[in-house]
């Protein structure tokens, strides 16, 4: 039993069962024993492997998308370029390369990072140089907002409800005598349809982060990008651990493995409408990218001699590589052109 379970395993003895999002926050920010809070978990000799540490194309599509946006609303100075989760800060050193063809937007925008660990702070800070280290999306200057969130929102806590005879009830996590177990707790009233067995999943910080990062944008100006793995009020148990590169039991070793759930796109965008700013619906990620020329890109670079060029074209757009798993979305305000590789969603705000 790791340090964590042990934590987590008296906190249930003493006060009872916990959610699933409350699992999710301690062993991902647990200040001690997280698993944010004590690695690196990008890369080959990581857990897992984003898009940006998989080729800068990756990074510098979405900077020339936020660029193209900054230029249609015409150029504000200063701007505020952020991104929540920033990992390494790969993704935002790339955009950053590539916002110079933008005439101005280097000079106008001043970088800030939403981050919760110590260790990956420091991580950034080697990378990137000076950076504003913000501890939430509300921290943000009141400039015009240029956003970029990639696999951010999965890795938010998110609540589990299982429909049975007798209606919705919450997945909570409690004891047995092998340890942590799943079960279910008192029935709550959900507005979902369902039959017994099924499962829905909310995160209700991914709603609050998107309205707050949504009205910003509406009131300021800006745009903001999300790319996740998810779908459209979908249905189903998504949550998962991930470990060397591998699943395992998301109850077997906390803050040992990555936790993420699916993202579900469908009340994000009805939050940004409801702040009052354009949402757009979920595109795969490989169509989006290939629509701002990721081939044509790729084809450059291997001509320059980047051998692994094609290759990181392939697993970023093929549709059974990332391309069809991972969902690009993007708000922007009203009146401005749609970013570049997406259209207004026609979503009314009073059915949101």
């Amino acid at each position: 039993m790791t340090a964590l379970a042990r934590i987590i395993a008296a906190r249930i003895r003493a006060t009872g069962p916990i959610t699933l999002a409350d699992y999710m926050e301690i062993c991902l920010l647990h200040p001690r024993h997280g698993y944010y809070a004590t690695r690196d978990p990008f890369g080959a000799a990581g857990d897992f492997t984003t898009a940006p540490e998989i080729h800068q194309m990756f990074g510098e599509l979405c900077g020339l998308a936020l660029a193209q946006a900054w230029m249609d609303q015409g150029s504000p100075a200063p701007v505020t370029l952020a991104e929540p989760g920033p990992g390494r800060g790969t993704l935002m050193a790339d955009m950053l390369r590539a916002i110079r063809v933008a005439p101005g937007m280097a000079d106008a925008a001043q970088v800030a990072l939403i981050e919760a660990s110590p260790h990956l702070r420091r991580m950034q800070q080697a990378r990137l140089g000076h950076v504003q280290h913000l501890d939430s999306v509300e921290e943000l200057p009141d400039n015009p907002l240029f956003l970029m969130a990639n696999e951010f929102f999965d890795a938010l806590p998110v609540r589990q409800y299982q429909h049975t005879d007798d209606g919705w009830a919450e997945r909570m996590i409690g004891l047995s005598d092998e340890g942590l177990q799943f079960g279910l707790g008192l029935p709550v009233d959900l507005p979902r349809p369902g039959k017994p067995g099924d499962v829905v999943e909310e995160c209700p910080a991914a709603v609050a982060i998107t309205e707050t990062i949504a009205r910003r944008i509406a009131a300021r100006g800006g745009a903001a990008i999300f790319v996740d793995y998810g779908g459209w009020n979908g249905y189903g148990d998504t949550f998962q651990a991930l470990r060397n590169h591998a699943p395992e039991d998301p109850l077997a070793n906390p803050g040992e493995a990555d936790l993420t759930a699916h993202v579900d796109f469908a009340p994000l965008a009805a939050a940004a409408i409801r702040a009052g700013a354009v949402a757009s619906a979920p595109v795969p990620q490989g169509d989006w990218l290939l629509s701002l020329g990721a081939a044509q890109r790729a084809e450059r670079l291997a001509a320059a001699g980047d051998g692994g060029a094609m290759a990181a074209l392939r697993r970023l757009t093929h549709p059974e590589e990332m391309g069809h798993l991972f969902k690009a979305m993007a708000i922007w305000p009203k009146g401005a052109p749609p970013v570049p590789g997406f259209a207004a969603l026609r979503l009314h705000a009073d059915h949101a």
